[in-house]
């Protein structure tokens, strides 16, 4: 029966310790360090893929859905709407250009506002109070 020879380095040397072990045992040891190192990657590549499917479906594909509906609602405005900016200013649409938007907050009285600052939600939730 032959043997394998461990040494254990962290010891030092003068204390150095020698470990046998027969070949058959070895090989079932290290037979069963590849296996569970196998299961082990799967199962440490499997974590962070359901981690980032979980940031994907949770967090990134419902903000790039928001987004996306905000800009189809920007797009779609037009003179005579009455819109909401981001800060709460209620006024209705009288000139649109190319990145400004101007309001018609009171009579005769005018803002320039940029189109990024018109918001699809609060626009909503005043249109649905107003009805």
């Amino acid at each position: 029966m032959s043997f394998y020879v461990f040494r254990k380095p962290e010891l030092g040397k003068k204390s150095q310790m020698a470990y046998l072990c027969p070949k058959p045992i070895y090989m079932t040891l290290m037979t069963m360090i590849i296996l569970q190192a196998g299961s082990s990657m799967f199962s440490s590549i499997l974590f962070p893929a359901l981690m980032l499917a979980f940031f994907y479906f949770f967090f990134i594909r419902p903000q790039m859905k928001k987004q996306k509906e905000q800009n189809s609602f920007a797009a779609s405005l037009k003179k005579g709407d009455d819109v909401v900016t981001t800060s709460g200013i209620i006024g209705q649409i009288s000139k649109i250009e190319d990145n400004s938007i101007t309001l018609e907050v009171e009579n005769k009285m005018y803002i320039r506002v940029v189109s990024g600052a018109i918001s699809k939600e609060m626009t909503d939730q005043f249109n649905a109070k107003q009805k």
